[in-house]
């Protein structure tokens, strides 16, 4: 049965009182009524440990709603012990294990897809400054595009017409970001019209430490993914992801899985001439595992960086676009300027570009300002 209903956050301790579930009053009427619990797994420490407690918590409470694990698959990113791992996970608790992926390609594919366009905005003066390929801590679309919306998107169309709850391992310590997680909130991408899904995102260790993590593995049986056993990374997450501490990034190389994945990541870097990260090239994680050609292109690439960082800085701030328009026409000196910037860029990157004189980018500015939506004025 449903345990009572008491303050907004209750510690259910049950028949594990080292290990409460962050629960609330609403999350309680929800499982009482059915409503279907999806458990996002990845491989990693947290994501075992939330589908592990929390299915135990449901079995307590006798849920009678529907529970399955989900994974998303980001392609040739990923560990390959990632989804192994959660197959093993998913055997061990008895439920299904649906694994869902995006259908225009992996995380590599939408990279050097993302690069593609961006090349082709900076060449017909619909951006300013030339955008770089990766996902950023500020602009994840990693996780918003490959993980949360292809979920969704499953989820709805599993799941018509019921109520979701949505299980991530989030956790407070993990960051000052994640310190204000709430137990519950609702979820727009699970609010569909047409399947009339309703739903939330519920993170049941929300308040539990590593420590806790660990030792509830341990008690469990639960064993640990190879990028912790074996690499002595402190995360899974992609095998080289944006987010990831020069360490872990230097653990993942270690893992011969990971070569080809790490070649072509440290290619796009050259090509596009940004760095995988902000201050830190992938390039310099592991050189040893390059080819000598790509070895010999590093510190050309570099140099062009710096040469397009400093191309870029010249460029007047107000010639920058807001919310991807611009918001006056330059004059001729200033548009001077942005065609001597343009061209360093072009040639350092290796691009063509149209606009290159300052009479075409004056002609650019007040097409896009013509064409600017009645909002952005």
């Amino acid at each position: 049965m449903i345990l009572p209903h008491g303050s907004p956050q209750l510690s259910l301790y049950s028949n594990e009182p080292t290990y409460p579930i962050c629960i609330n009053d609403q999350v309680l009427r929800l499982l009482e009524q059915g409503a279907a619990v999806a458990i996002g797994v990845s491989g990693g420490k947290d994501s075992s440990a939330v589908a592990a407690r929390t299915v135990a918590f449901l079995k307590e409470i006798r849920h009678c709603g529907e529970v399955i694990l989900v994974h998303s698959d980001l392609g040739r990113v990923e560990w390959r012990d990632s989804l192994p791992t959660c197959r093993r996970l998913a055997e061990r608790l008895g439920l299904e294990l649906v694994v869902v992926r995006r259908t225009a390609g992996d995380m590599m594919d939408r990279w050097r897809q993302r690069w593609r366009n961006n090349v082709e905005r900076y060449a017909s003066l619909s951006c300013v400054r030339l955008i770089l390929p990766w996902s950023t801590p500020t602009m994840r679309f990693c996780t918003s595009e490959l993980k949360q919306q292809v979920i969704a998107l499953e989820l709805t169309r599993r799941f018509a017409g019921k109520t979701i709850l949505s299980v991530c391992g989030i956790r407070r310590e993990e960051s000052a970001n994640r310190a204000k997680t709430p137990i519950l909130r609702l979820q727009p991408r699970l609010h569909r019209e047409r399947s009339a899904t309703v739903g939330y995102d519920w993170h049941p260790i929300a308040d539990w430490s590593l420590d806790q993590v660990l030792s509830y593995l341990d008690d469990q049986g639960i064993p640990l993914h190879q990028a912790y056993s074996v690499f002595g990374a402190s995360r899974v997450s992609c095998c080289f992801c944006i987010l990831a501490s020069r360490a872990d990034l230097m653990a993942s190389a270690r893992c011969d899985d990971h070569r080809d994945i790490y070649r072509q990541l440290v290619s796009l870097e050259i090509e596009s001439t940004f760095a995988f990260q902000d201050g830190c090239w992938l390039a310099d994680i592991a050189p040893e595992l390059l080819t000598p050609e790509l070895r010999n292109r590093v510190p050309v690439a570099k140099a062009n960086a710096a040469g397009r960082e400093q191309a870029e800085r010249a460029i007047p701030e107000h010639l920058l676009y807001s919310r991807g328009w611009p918001t006056c026409i330059p004059n001729v000196e200033e548009a001077r300027c942005l065609a001597a910037a343009r061209q360093q860029v072009s040639e350092a990157v290796g691009i063509s570009i149209d606009f290159r004189n300052p009479a075409a980018i004056i002609s650019r500015y007040a097409e896009l300002i013509e064409k600017r939506p009645p909002h952005h004025q």
